[in-house]
């Protein structure tokens, strides 16, 4: 085995795959990467029975072959290399590394021991890497972090006619996003369709996504034919796949309240910076108040004997429950979900975008949309639970 790649090319393929490597592996061989050349390029790609991951980049290839490397180490390696071409070889200890003057030996892993990648299952539809990316950028800050609860960990996602919803909470916050895709054909045939996808992965996945470019998405359900339930993720030439959580996700939608006794409407970029600045006196747990007036809002956060602050953005406002509070994280993590760019998958703010709270009393849960802007109406929803205010 012989083949020559860019150092760029090298080090993005190597860093996207080894994302998907376990952290502790239960047996060694699942922290191997695989490298395969061949006539066309060469394959880097991870499996450890959970999650796999595979990309194909070009390379100029002088001699076919694979070879399974220690993941973690390689990516190391890669990232400190000089940008100049790399060159992979067969060597007596295992595989040689060369790229300028630097050259690296590593010892390779039992190839044969490895797993082979899941076959793909069946393609159910498409949808825009950009919109999809974005969407999953979205929801998965509200998924939870408690692996005591796995159904909490996963996003729901909800596949019915040509609408495509993802859904994530953790017991204090929900979001929910809306979005088009293009079913293929026949898919539909069995009605809605809900399945629960590892957050974490379905992040991961959100990194292969742009926009413009389509995502082709693969489901089995698993069942009576034996498969193991399994979504699968395709752009261009990087490959996702994961198995499917077992389970039925909280039923969501009658969270949301149908009517709101108040409502505000806030520019998003300066009711978020203050939020940030004013948390900074708020110990853990502490909430920031929000105090409603003719115009304006008040945001104010206090730490007992050592430290407060309060900031004034201008709002538009009508209700009768002028006081609600809330966790700063919280608070700012369904801000910028709803006025981030709707094709995207950044955790920034859209120029000019205005956001809209509404709620009806000081303890019960609040709603975050987004009311003006680009975007605006794109589909999302996060509802949020208030908390109270220490006297």
């Amino acid at each position: 085995m012989k083949f020559t790649v860019e150092r760029e090319a090298l080090a993005e393929a190597v860093t996207w795959v080894a994302r998907a490597l376990p952290s502790r592996p239960v047996i060694p061989v699942l922290a191997g990467l695989l490298l395969r050349a061949s006539d066309d390029g060469l394959t880097l790609s991870c499996f450890d029975y959970e999650v796999s991951a595979r990309i194909h980049i070009p390379a100029d290839v002088g001699g076919t072959g694979s070879v399974l490397v220690p993941g973690r180490l390689l990516v190391e390696i890669i990232r400190s290399l000089p940008g100049l071409p790399v060159e992979f070889a067969d060597d007596p200890d295992g595989v040689s590394m060369t790229c300028g003057e630097a050259a690296f030996t590593l010892a390779t892993l039992p190839s044969g021991e490895y797993p082979a990648l899941p076959e793909l299952p069946q393609l159910a539809g498409m949808a825009d890497g950009g919109v999809l990316a974005g969407a999953i950028g979205q929801v998965t800050p509200a998924a939870s972090r408690d692996d005591t609860l796995p159904m909490l960990t996963a996003v729901s996602i909800e596949l019915a006619g040509e609408t495509m919803t993802l859904a994530a909470t953790d017991r204090y916050r929900l979001a929910v996003r809306d979005l088009g895709w293009t079913p293929a054909p026949g898919a539909g045939d069995h009605g809605k369709v809900a399945v629960l996808v590892p957050s974490r992965t379905l992040a991961d996945a959100a990194r292969m996504m742009s926009p413009g470019v389509p995502v082709r998405i693969m489901l089995r359900e698993g069942g009576a034919d034996g498969g193991e339930a399994m979504i699968g993720f395709e752009a261009g030439e990087r490959r996702l796949t994961t198995r499917l959580l077992a389970g039925e996700f909280i039923r969501y939608r009658s969270r949301f309240p149908e009517e709101f006794g108040c409502t505000a409407d806030l520019p998003a970029e300066a009711f978020a910076e203050a939020v940030r600045r004013v948390s900074l006196v708020a110990e853990r747990g502490t909430p920031v108040q929000l105090s409603f007036a003719p115009g304006r809002v008040t945001v104010g956060a206090a730490t007992q004997g050592q430290a407060r602050a309060r900031e004034t953005v201008p709002a538009e406002f009508t209700g009768d429950e002028p006081v609600i509070a809330f966790s700063p994280h919280y608070l700012l993590d369904g801000v910028v979900a709803a006025t981030a760019p709707a094709a995207h998958g950044d955790a920034h703010l859209s120029d000019g975008a205005r956001v809209r709270l509404q709620f009806t009393s000081p303890s019960k849960p609040a709603v975050i949309t987004q009311q003006a802007g680009p975007g605006a109406g794109n589909g999302f929803r996060y509802l949020v639970v208030p908390q109270r205010v220490r006297q």
